[in-house]
């Protein structure tokens, strides 16, 4: 059954009123911009050749002569075909009758997924023949006259929900695969959504939505940018990753709220469920600070959330970076369910097992562990081997399972060593019920917390895979983690530090003497929404002493400041005290309508590798069109091409 109940309810909310207010949205300056009320039900048939949509036709319309287009779903019996549009369906009667064999003809020998129009009336079901299952189930379409609009040829597959088709073969026949109900679905709430993101911030709070250049230059930090020659030699643009500096100058421009639906782009390579160009709700506000960003964030969602899903509670619960990382293993923590980490060093300040009293002898060293529920009687011996080996391998950790309360044998021989106190100990912090499983590490604070907090979402799965509800798929929890550090040890260089956001987050108040002694120390102003353990937005209060800036970007980060003098300059001109932040929109639909991966709530999406399947971009361009940019390409020799190939395995396109 082709399904229509989520575009139904998607309907239904479109017909609800967007406000009442009749305020001036600035007072004098826009006494032109008053809010009207909006009631009406959006109307779907004005301009085209339809009457009605297929999805809307009821008891109610019996007698009326309508006519519909639409793609035939499917036939039965020569008698009926059932025609759909992006509304839902509707069962066509085809005419018997002689006088009507060209038409009869017509209508039995279009292929499946032809386009149609029909026109006849509306007339009820014969008695026990209604079905409870469609919406429209009770009336069906007598046809007296119709028009085939466009034949349809062998398709690559089926155009039903239920029909496994392979992504690839999605991506490559995109525009069939959007007739589907779920896409229809994902992105007519996607739009529905923005829309009513732009009521709130636009109508209701004075937001001013401003377009801002995709050429831009090349500017320290972040993601890799794409790179866009120029006529002028050896010159080129970069696609920004976001509208970063140009919303900051907004502010210097005194714009005070500025809103985009934003499209961004980075150059981060094969990366699962990554996009190399993504949508982001993109804001930012002068005379602000980090409650007043959250508070407005808080209700945008609650404004914009969909009405088939549960409300939205505000105000979202806070966690500070420290906090996430210790209880959690990660700066984006899941937190529908428990099995949080929990210290336990102090259990075993006087053990006399040797490897522990190693650990907490180092000034670093902690013990840790986390409880799975009924682990003993959901994971296996093979599943144990498992996570020791990743942790082995990754971390260059032990990780050890105790069954306190229950005997296997995949038990550690450590549990053997554990005195009683010590077994007691446990119990009580892990709160430890028959059948849980511990896994305990010990090492360094934030190596273990890392590992646990993996480990924590692999077990997660694994008792799901059997069985177990840990994470409700209808619950939404959200979370605001704040008091991140502002600079982290580079990778390669460990001696050398980099923004942990990005290097216009302004330091915490409390911490700016730290910047010229221990800037290490120092915690940025920058503020992440997590929602399901899943980053949708991350934001900050800005720099706006160019002072400061310069001695940030030069004499911390060693970056060239040449390549920002116009936002330096740009501060020098009296810039207000500003910040703001950015919702990841496609990461937020995909959440919201629990689709399996960003790609299926973005109209035409790239591949895993960043390829356009649909139409094998990127593609070659001749020599002759790359004449006028001054460029020339270097065709790698065999021996590079299967270096880059070891390097870069081939992977299903997904």
């Amino acid at each position: 059954m082709y399904c229509r109940g989520g575009l139904n309810l998607l309907y239904k909310g479109l017909s609800r009123p967007i406000g009442r207010t009749t305020k001036p949205v600035w007072g004098s300056l826009s006494r032109s911009l008053v809010l009207s009320p909006q009631w009406r039900i959006p109307e779907f048939n004005s301009f085209v050749a339809r009457t009605n949509t297929c999805g809307e036709l009821r008891s109610s319309h019996l007698g009326q002569e309508v006519t519909l287009c639409g793609w035939i779903q499917y036939r039965r019996q020569n008698i009926f075909l059932v025609l759909r549009d992006f509304h839902g369906l509707v069962q066509v009667v085809i005419p018997q009758e002689e006088s009507a064999a060209s038409l009869k003809k017509m209508l039995c020998e279009a292929p499946v997924e032809s386009v149609v129009q029909v026109s006849g009336t509306v007339i009820s079901r014969p008695p026990g023949q209604e079905n409870p299952k469609m919406p429209t189930g009770e009336i069906e379409i007598k046809v007296k006259t119709a028009e085939l609009l466009n034949s349809c040829k062998k398709l690559p597959f089926e155009i039903k929900d239920f029909v496994k088709k392979t992504e690839a073969l999605r991506l490559q026949y995109r525009y069939l695969d959007l007739r589907s109900s779920q896409m229809q679905y994902n992105l007519r709430l996607r739009s529905q959504t923005v829309m009513k993101m732009r009521e709130y911030l636009c109508n209701l709070h004075g937001f001013v939505d401003v377009e801002t250049p995709t050429l831009f230059k090349k500017t320290p930090g972040g993601a890799k940018e794409f790179v866009v020659p120029s006529r002028e030699p050896g010159k080129f643009y970069s696609l920004p990753q976001s509208p970063q500096q140009f919303k900051q100058l907004l502010m210097v421009g005194g714009l005070d709220r500025y809103f985009q639906v934003a499209r961004c782009y980075r150059d981060e390579g094969s990366r699962p469920d990554r996009q190399p160009e993504f949508t982001q709700i993109d804001i930012e506000m002068s005379f602000v600070d980090q409650t007043g960003i959250q508070s407005l964030i808080e209700g945008l969602l609650q404004y914009s959330w969909p009405k088939d899903k549960d409300p939205v509670v505000v105000p979202f619960p806070s966690m500070t970076f420290a906090e996430a990382v210790s209880t959690y293993g990660t700066d984006k923590p899941d937190t529908r369910f428990g099995m949080k980490i929990v210290d336990i060093s102090d259990v075993f300040r006087n053990t006399k097992i040797g490897f522990l009293q190693d650990v907490l002898s180092k000034p670093q060293g902690t013990i840790k562990a986390i409880c799975i529920p009924e682990g003993a009687k959901y994971l296996q011996r093979k599943d144990i081997e498992t996570i020791r080996k990743f942790a082995g391998e990754q971390f260059n950790q032990e990780v050890l399972p105790l069954l306190l309360k229950a005997n296997r044998n995949w038990n550690s021989p450590v549990a053997k060593s554990i005195m009683e106190e010590e077994r007691l100990g446990l119990i009580r912090l892990l709160e430890i019920q028959e059948e849980d499983t511990v896994l305990l590490t010990a090492g360094e604070h934030k190596k273990t917390c890392s590992l646990l907090g993996k480990l924590r979402l692999e077990c997660a799965d694994l008792l799901e895979a059997r069985g177990v509800v840990l994470r409700d798929p209808s619950l939404f929890s959200f979370l605001w983690v704040v008091d991140f550090p502002l600079f982290l040890p580079k990778e390669e260089n460990p001696g050398e530090l980099e923004s942990a956001h990005h290097p216009f987050t302004a330091p915490h108040p409390s911490d700016i003497h730290l910047l010229y002694t221990e800037p290490e120390k120092v915690r940025g102003q920058h503020y992440d929404l997590v929602l399901n353990g899943n980053e949708i937005g991350g934001g900050s209060i800005r720099i706006h002493n160019a002072e400061l800036q310069h001695y940030i970007l030069a004499s911390l980060l060693k970056e060239d400041v040449k390549l920002l003098s116009h936002l330096l300059q740009a501060l020098d001109y009296g810039a207000p005290p500003h910040g703001g932040i950015a919702l990841g929109l496609d990461r937020l639909i995909c959440l919201v309508t629990g689709a399996a991966s960003i790609r299926d709530v973005i109209a035409f999406p790239k591949s895993f590798q960043g390829h356009d399947l649909m139409s094998n971009a990127p593609d070659y361009i001749p020599p002759e069109d790359l004449k006028p940019y001054h460029i020339q390409i270097s065709r790698p020799t065999d021996s590079e091409a299967e270096k880059s190939s070891l390097n870069h395995p081939a992977h299903p396109e997904s």
